[in-house]
C-alpha cells in the first residue's frame, strides 16, 4: 500500500497539482511499469521519481553522472525534510562503509550515487 500521490507532492513540495505528464509517469511507477519519460529541462523531472519514492516504503537509489545535480538534489530534499545522501568519488573505503551502513540503517530516503559507486 502507498500513500496517495497528490498528498505527498503537496505534503513535501506545495504544490496542488503535477505538470504535464508527470501524473501519468507517476502512476505507472507506482504501478511498476517500466517508464521512459522525456521531459524538458525544468519539465519536473525528478518529481516523476521521488514523488513515488516518497509514497513507498523503501529507499531509493538514484544513479548520476552530474556532481552538481546530485547535490542541488540533496540540497532540495533536506531542505523539505527528506534524508537524502551521496555517494560519491573521492570518497575514502571506510568512510564509504559508514555512510552505507547510515544510508542503509538510518532513515534515508535516497541516496544518490555517480556510476564509478555501482
Amino acid at each position: 500500500m502507498h500513500k496517495n500521490p497528490k498528498d505527498v507532492l503537496e505534503q513535501f513540495w506545495g504544490f496542488s497539482t503535477f505538470r504535464g505528464s508527470q501524473k501519468k509517469v507517476i502512476d505507472a511507477v507506482l504501478n511498476k511499469q517500466d517508464v521512459l519519460a522525456l521531459m524538458p529541462t525544468g519539465g519536473g523531472k525528478s518529481l516523476c521519481f521521488q514523488v513515488p519514492a516518497m509514497a513507498q516504503d523503501g529507499l531509493c537509489i538514484v544513479v548520476s553522472p552530474l556532481i552538481a545535480l546530485i547535490q542541488d538534489q540533496i540540497s532540495n530534499l533536506k531542505q523539505r525534510g527528506i534524508k537524502a545522501m551521496a555517494l560519491t568519488g573521492g570518497i575514502p573505503f571506510n568512510e564509504l562503509v559508514t555512510l552505507l551502513d547510515n544510508g542503509l540503517y538510518g532513515g534515508y530516503k535516497f541516496i544518490y550515487l555517480s556510476p564509478e559507486r555501482l
